[in-house]
């Protein structure tokens, strides 16, 4: 049986990974893209803001897998930034949506992503799949409602979808543990805000391999929480990085109103509060190589 997957975002910091694992797991890949040449990979040119695509591109695949967006954590939100945050995430769901629509196409699964941002500052609560979404009012909360119900329209088509909140991923390679474990090697890590917000983390390698699970059971339908089952506070995981860096935390926490006066709105990503249920995913059967916050860690930096 034929296993082609199409990437959509393939050379983010999830897709490339993912492509790698994929090709490793006897996978055939090709990626999307607007400059197919920059690719390790077979490469189809697509342009969502336009709203055009390589015709033979769709009709490759057996599964596609939709990560293109624009990165929430690249620099501060300004209006222009917020708008493309959101439209890169729609036009890109939307423009695979009108090709499936098409007869000539045999995709047997559409996993997009999504974002635990959805449940917006949810505090101390355990949210799962079956939490409603937090205020609309509240950024990353619309981005996420909207991304999804692109989705959704592939859903409509009957096409086994699949949506992915997917929560802070843990790579060095990309991500929010770059900027924080260079701030606990310099000497200079804290706690923010409070400290006692929860953080959903997952490893990028789990990550991928949920996907790839996604991809081989057809048993997995509708909207998941790609999320390791440990959520930590933010103070725990700024105390367990400096742990595994051997590093001491000098600082005392960083004030939440010196983050909104550096990062402005995009304060949100790091103040607010999110923990959350990995049950689900848990009860299909998958098992995390990294349940635990500190063996995550010390797979990147073990050695320091």
């Amino acid at each position: 049986m034929s296993r082609k997957v199409l990437i959509t975002g393939g050379t983010g910091l999830i897709g490339t990974r993912l492509a790698d694992m994929l090709i490793d797991a006897g996978y055939e890949v090709a990626i999307l893209s607007r400059q197919p040449s920059q690719s390790r990979y077979r490469s189809f040119r697509w342009d969502p803001s336009a709203g055009t695509i390589d015709e033979a591109a769709v009709p490759y695949a057996d599964y596609i897998i939709n990560l293109a967006g624009s990165s929430v954590a690249d620099g501060k939100w300004t209006t222009e930034r917020k708008r493309d945050i959101l439209t890169s995430r729609l036009q890109g769901t939307s423009l695979i949506a009108r090709e499936l629509a098409k007869n000539n196409q045999h995709v047997r699964t559409f996993l997009s992503a999504s974002a635990i941002g959805i449940y917006g500052d949810s505090g101390d609560q355990l949210v799962t799949e079956e939490t409603p979404p937090a205020s609309a009012s509240d950024f990353l909360v619309a981005v996420s409602q909207q991304w999804e119900k692109a989705g959704q329209q592939v859903q409509a088509l009957g096409i086994r979808t699949v949506l992915m909140r997917i929560g802070i991923v843990l790579s060095t390679e990309g991500g929010a543990l770059v900027p924080l474990a260079r701030t606990v090697k310099m000497m200079a890590g804290a706690p923010l805000g409070s400290g006692r917000q929860f953080m959903s983390w997952i490893h990028l390698d789990d990550l991928c391999r949920l996907f790839i699970q996604v991809l081989e059971d057809a048993r997995w339908q509708g909207t998941y929480n790609a999320v390791a089952p440990n959520p930590v506070t933010n103070q725990e995981f700024t105390e367990t990085l400096a742990e595994v860096m051997h590093r001491p935390l000098v600082l005392p926490k960083v004030p939440a109103f010196g983050l909104k006066l550096m990062m402005g709105e995009m304060s949100e990503i790091v103040l607010g509060s999110q923990r959350v249920s990995a049950d689900k995913v848990l009860k299909t059967g998958f098992q995390f190589e990294y349940p635990q916050l500190k063996a995550a860690l010390e797979s990147f930096y073990g050695d320091e």
